[in-house]
């Protein structure tokens, strides 16, 4: 209107009606002005006569979902409520929990200061499918964060004990150089008593927050949100490992070491953009002590009369000269020791979860052969076969002898296993099962005294090159058919 001289030339370069136009500047109001909320119903309520119904049973329990609502009214009214009405129902329900429902909880968003928290937590790996040697690779990881700069690390374990909480923890503060003021977690049993208990912190976890100087705080029950920061770090790493593995082209390892390292290398570069706000925090850090803390818990037990010991919840066998000996076991996240006289005699795998037992033949085979009776209903004899091959040895031995004599021969291949080496009689076992005869103990001691006398060579393996020029000749038929 102020560049042209009539309304129909302004309504015309306007894009708009010349009526449209008039109607704009008799109201002296801006098209978005104009526009008026839309608050009337255009059909009717379907629901309006069981409405009062619905809403009682939302105020009884605001958890109710609206398929399931809809899927009683249609078995109670019959053929009056069509499958596509679901979706006004969900509609209506939204609107009365915004209006009328239940209120809900506030997220209030925190300030962050340089130094002052950090937080921990494990997190299962497991979805990303990773295998190390061809074989699943189950763990979790302990993830350690700071509030304030986003500083990440982490350490693969596999159970949430105390054990490999202080060994993640510590792994962490000696990498970043420096202690925060505070360390939280969630309610770990392993750092945190329940509710009930007079004390808030287990005792290990108190000793292990007063060597560093830290501060430990926990998250109200029921509460992942107030562990916030490493909450959303676990489904970003877990996102950034994923993606690293697809670049990488494969999620097998050789070995566990080459995946620590390249877990290393990926925390190394989603780190390296938060340099600023971590040189802030580094300046406020606290001094590291001048050792670390223990990583391990201490036990003393004493040897069964099985030969057995019972530490963390779980059964292992220990030599047989320690029957009736007090020994003491040092039990860390992987692996335990047996010391006796101040001196490590035994390093066993640690077993993972509780009721479990792991038994080594070398331990009790020299009173095995001797007792061969107790063989066939030994509470762990399923622990007594090393490999496929025994257990297939084993049932060969049954099926030809009464069980006595397969007891007392298959015995005789586990003591000549721990006296020669499990690997070279295994071979020899397998060897005798290919050939399919029957099967002593004393041929496969020949055979064993055979190879350590004069050792087999090495197949040699040949492969002929291939003809390519015969796909050449199949692609030519093809054409001619």
């Amino acid at each position: 209107m102020r560049s042209e001289n009539t309304k129909a030339n302004a309504a015309a370069k306007a894009g708009m009606d010349e009526k449209t136009a008039r109607k704009y500047l008799r109201s002296g109001k801006l098209p978005s002005e104009m526009k008026k909320e839309h608050t009337w119903i255009t059909r009717p309520d379907p629901f309006a006569e069981v409405w009062e119904d619905i809403r009682r049973k939302l105020e009884i329990n605001s958890g109710l979902e609206a398929k399931t609502l809809f899927e009683d009214l249609q078995r109670r009214y019959p053929g009056r409520f069509a499958d596509g009405q679901l979706r006004t129902l969900q509609r209506k329900i939204k609107r009365w929990r915004a209006l009328e429902g239940p209120e809900k909880e506030v997220f209030f968003e925190q300030k962050h200061h340089p130094g002052k928290l950090c937080q921990s937590d494990f997190t299962s790996m497991n979805e990303l499918g990773i295998t190390i040697g061809k074989k699943p690779y189950e763990h979790l990881m302990y993830h350690f964060v700071l509030t304030y700069s986003n500083w990440e690390t982490g350490t693969p374990c596999f159970s949430e004990c105390f054990e490999a909480l202080s060994a993640g923890m510590q792994n962490a503060l000696w990498e970043l150089g420096g202690v925060p003021e505070a360390h939280q977690s969630d309610r770990l049993t392993a750092a945190v008593h329940k509710l009930d208990h007079p004390e808030e912190f287990t005792q290990r976890y108190a000793a292990l927050l007063r060597h560093y100087r830290l501060k430990g705080r926990k998250t109200q029950p029921a509460s992942p949100n107030e562990n916030g920061d490493v909450e959303q770090r676990h489904f970003r790493f877990k996102k950034a490992v994923d993606q690293a593995l697809m670049l990488r082209g494969n999620r097998d390892f050789e070995s566990r070491e080459a995946y620590e390292a390249f877990l290393h290398g990926l925390f190394r570069q989603l780190n390296a953009g938060r340099k600023g706000r971590l040189g802030e925090e580094l300046k406020t850090l606290k001094r590291l002590p001048c050792r670390r803390f223990p990583a391990w818990r201490r036990e003393e037990v004493r040897v069964s009369p099985g030969s057995t010991i019972r530490a963390g919840r779980n059964t292992y066998s220990v030599h047989s000269r320690l029957i009736g000996e007090k020994v003491r076991v040092k039990l860390y996240s992987e692996n335990l020791e047996v010391w006796y006289a101040q001196r490590c005699v035994e390093e066993i795998p640690r077993l993972r979860g509780e009721g479990k037992h792991n038994i080594q033949y070398r331990h009790i085979i020299e009173w095995l052969v001797r007792k061969p009776g107790a063989f066939e209903n030994y509470r762990y004899r399923e622990d007594l076969f090393p490999s496929s091959r025994f257990r297939v040895l084993y049932d060969r031995l049954k099926s030809r002898h009464a069980v006595g004599k397969a007891a007392k021969e298959y015995l005789n291949v586990l003591y000549l296993a721990a006296a020669e080496g499990e690997a070279l009689v295994e071979r020899a076992v397998g060897s005798l099962l290919d050939l399919g005869g029957p099967i002593t103990s004393s041929e496969i001691k020949m055979i064993v005294s055979n190879w350590k006398a004069s050792p087999p060579s090495r197949a040699q393996v040949h492969i002929e090159k291939v003809d390519l020029r015969s796909y050449d000749g199949l692609l030519a038929e093809k054409e001619a058919i």
